[in-house]
């Protein structure tokens, strides 16, 4: 039982490709069992200038020079065994430069990825799939 568990919490880890395709998520798990995400991929990494692309949306001003490759938008995540969902984590959105509360959980194709950001009530928010790598 222990190993079925086991596989069901940690099948949401590996590389993911964002609904629109512009990016790759890795997600990984930490030292204390919480679940986060890094941007790991690009399709365009670079701005017209030819800069790398920053976090030039993020509303706290000290924040917009990070670069987007490499940025951790998914954090602090845990497994519900009898929901079967990661929970209780953020995820940033550079796009917008907005933190949503967040969870995850597969239906029935363990490649499909669904992601849903809200604020407030779970019910009002935007749901997206990635696709494993």
């Amino acid at each position: 039982m222990l190993t079925i568990s086991a596989q069901d919490e940690n099948r949401v880890l590996g590389t993911w490709i964002s609904n629109y395709g512009d990016s790759k998520i890795t997600i990984k798990k930490d030292f204390n069992g919480f679940y986060y995400g890094e941007i790991t991929w690009l399709k365009d990494p670079n701005n017209k200038l030819g800069l790398p692309k920053v976090d030039d949306n993020n509303p706290n001003v000290n924040l917009r020079a990070r670069p987007i490759l490499g940025l951790f938008i998914l954090k602090g995540f845990t497994y519900d065994k009898k929901d079967k969902e990661w929970e209780g984590g953020k995820i940033y959105d550079p796009k917008e430069g907005k933190t949503y509360k967040c969870y995850m959980w597969f239906d029935k194709d363990p490649n499909k990825l669904n992601v849903r950001g809200y604020i407030g009530f779970s019910l009002i928010g935007r749901e997206v799939v990635w696709t494993r790598e």
